[in-house]
């Protein structure tokens, strides 16, 4: 719609329709006439403008300017003057990191945005350096996944108490009223475990990495907890497993092996329910016979496993667009009241998991 509504005032100018010196619709007008947002029609006008071919009066509006050089072209998809919206993120190796951008860069581009993705590395000494580098580098706006475990930032506390256009997706920090786009990770983590509870499973471990300190994982483990609470069973810490960077395969082969009355898991992500899958297979226990497994989020060419895992979808492009669609409304108005916006997620059933095996009775 940014490039549509470049072209179509380049058209009118083309047809004769706009004349040198005629005032332009305003962009309230034009934005009622495309079905867009101002932000849109402010962007697309202020490239206009650095082209030379409408000028602005302040208080009357935009004009067109005298032009002698015949028919005018229209604009290209490519255009390096757009404003920037950066993402920071801690990783790009997964599925859900890559929904997410995408459905972020899907909807600056609509209005006219480019999209800056950076790299923190999972580490806050980081992800400070480059909010401080993107800030002085004078991007128009700024979304942030945070780094895992970080429960305060001196960067964005700054940013939001002084007004700049900054969301944060997936996660949150607790006492910091701050813009953010999240998933209802309670609810989804309590419809997992209840789908395994309603199956029968009453030993039910819940598997995630570092607890402390990511919001997101410390909703979905109090969303565990309720629902085996609400099934009647008792909460266990021992079928909690925080898994260290070292080998979670095998910690998690071990953590099998020394609890076998364990036989279904919730884990907090793919990658910890495709490392269950095969700690399992490395015990010879068969999923879902054995093991009952249903993890957070989708994986790639998931389709194409011969026991596709049970999983929660979060629907990670549409938490990035409207991630973007608020820094958009930000970047229009900063001082808005701050939005903390929690979207649905789904538990998607499919092969990994099933009632419990009956005990059978020794002869």
């Amino acid at each position: 719609m940014y490039i549509q509504l470049k072209n179509y005032i380049i058209q009118q100018m083309n047809q004769g329709i706009w004349k040198p010196g005629d005032k332009l619709p305003s962009e309230n007008e034009l934005a009622e006439q495309f079905n867009v947002s101002r932000i849109t029609v402010k962007n697309a006008m202020a490239d206009i403008v650095k082209q030379g071919l409408i000028y602005r009066i302040q208080g009357r509006g935009s004009f067109i300017s005298d032009d002698d050089s015949g028919q005018l072209l229209s604009f290209e998809q490519k255009d390096d003057s757009r404003p920037i919206v950066a993402f920071l993120m801690p990783r790009l190796n997964n599925l859900f990191t890559a929904n997410l951008m995408t459905g972020i860069e899907q909807e600056l581009a609509d209005h006219g945005y480019h999209l800056a993705a950076r790299l923190t590395h999972n580490n806050q000494d980081m992800e400070n350096k480059i909010l401080k580098e993107l800030h002085e580098l004078g991007v128009n706006g700024i979304i942030i996944y945070p780094v895992d475990g970080e429960t305060f930032n001196d960067e964005i506390l700054n940013l939001t108490i002084n007004h700049f256009p900054l969301v944060i997706v997936d996660r949150y920090f607790r006492g910091l009223d701050a813009n953010r786009i999240i998933s209802d990770n309670y609810t989804g983590a309590y419809e997992a475990t209840k789908h395994l509870t309603d199956l029968g499973h009453t030993k039910i471990s819940f598997i995630s990495t570092k607890v402390s300190g990511t919001t997101s994982i410390e909703d979905r483990l109090h969303g565990y907890e309720q629902a085996l609470s609400d099934s009647g069973l008792f909460i266990e810490y021992r079928l909690r497993l925080s898994l260290g960077t070292a080998s979670p395969v095998e910690q998690i082969r071990s953590y099998l092996a020394d609890n076998p009355d364990i036989k279904a898991i919730v884990a907090t992500n793919a990658a910890i329910g495709l490392m269950a899958k095969k700690a399992a297979q490395a015990l010879s226990l068969n999923v879902p016979g054995d093991l009952s497994i249903v993890c957070f989020d989708n994986y790639e060419q998931s389709d194409l496993s011969e026991v596709p895992l049970t999983y929660i979808n979060q629907n990670e492009k549409n938490m990035g667009r409207e991630a973007a669609k608020l820094v958009l409304s930000l970047i229009e108005n900063p001082k808005q009241d701050r939005c903390s916006i929690a979207l649905p997620s789904h538990l998607v059933i499919r092969s990994s998991t099933a009632s419990p095996a009956p005990v059978r009775s020794e002869a």
